[in-house]
């Protein structure tokens, strides 16, 4: 998508309709990210049409909810306050994979919830870095969503909005933003949408972790039964060259999985009253 002019600040276009998305993509995956753990779980609760996020008390991970809505599974990940100065880049990293593996095989959208008066340079830069943690990818997946602020006066609002932060960050996410006063659940569904649809459907692809998510407890087994089998072979190579074992034990099945086990490949057939020479 084409980057807006630096000088354009003006909100997406607001629409009632709320598109349908793409078959392959009917589940939508979306993380919520922002300096505020009341206002990232409203805006959760305020998607889903449902009380779903507790408001009040942060937890000290990451929350998965899911819910339909017109006919779409939507999956909402919320993020504790991963903007905390005091979060050690290590702690940090874990929660990230945490949220990889929530929003697997990866999230479509990253809302950025933001309360503007409270929106510093130094939480700028810590989510620049958290976005670049997920992925490249991510920013131009990311919807920057300016929270009401919470003291109401004349003028305010677009005053915060000025903010060089807050202005940097929405540069940052090609000017894709909205502001929470007066909107409707439809018309932010319709933007995230759209963010779906500009990128073919396609969620964000976090390759920095993708060894870590991937791996069912099956594939880490078999994983390890892949490394048990490389060492003994090795250990059978280093014994000496054509080396020959006959295989004794109590059941047949059981000197042939060995057998199996040790040469790497099904070589071996069970139910056979004959010797096996390879």
């Amino acid at each position: 998508m084409a980057t807006a002019d630096t000088g354009d600040l003006t909100p997406l276009e607001q629409s009632s309709s709320c598109g349908l998305l793409p078959p392959h993509t009917s589940e939508l995956r979306v993380v919520l990210l922002g300096n505020s753990w009341s206002q990232r779980s409203s805006v959760g609760n305020f998607i889903l049409g449902k009380y779903m996020f507790n408001t009040k008390e942060e937890p000290g991970g990451c929350l998965r909810v899911s819910g339909r809505v017109k006919e779409k599974h939507i999956v909402l990940i919320n993020t504790p306050n991963l903007l905390h100065p005091n979060m050690s880049d290590n702690k940090l990293t874990e929660h990230v994979e945490t949220c990889v593996g929530y929003s697997k095989p990866g999230p479509h959208v990253f809302l950025l919830v933001l309360q503007p008066e409270d929106f510093t340079e130094e939480q700028k830069q810590r989510l620049l870095k958290i976005l670049g943690k997920f992925s490249d990818e991510s920013f131009d997946h990311s919807l920057v969503l300016i929270s009401t602020p919470r003291e109401e006066r004349p003028g305010l609002m677009e005053k915060v909005s000025e903010s060089p932060p807050l202005k940097d960050m929405m540069k940052k996410c090609k000017h894709k933003h909205l502001k929470q006063k007066n909107l409707e659940p439809s018309v932010l569904l319709g933007h995230l949408d759209e963010i779906v649809k500009e990128h073919n459907g396609d969620h964000v692809s976090c390759d920095v972790f993708k060894d870590t998510i991937s791996s069912s407890p099956a594939e880490q087994q078999s994983h390890e039964q892949k490394e048990k089998q490389t060492a003994l072979m090795d250990s059978v190579k280093a014994a000496a060259s054509g080396i020959r074992i006959v295989l004794l034990g109590k059941t047949e099945d059981d000197q042939t999985s060995l057998g199996n086990f040790i040469i790497g490949e099904q070589a071996l057939y069970q139910k056979t009253k004959m010797c096996s020479v390879r």
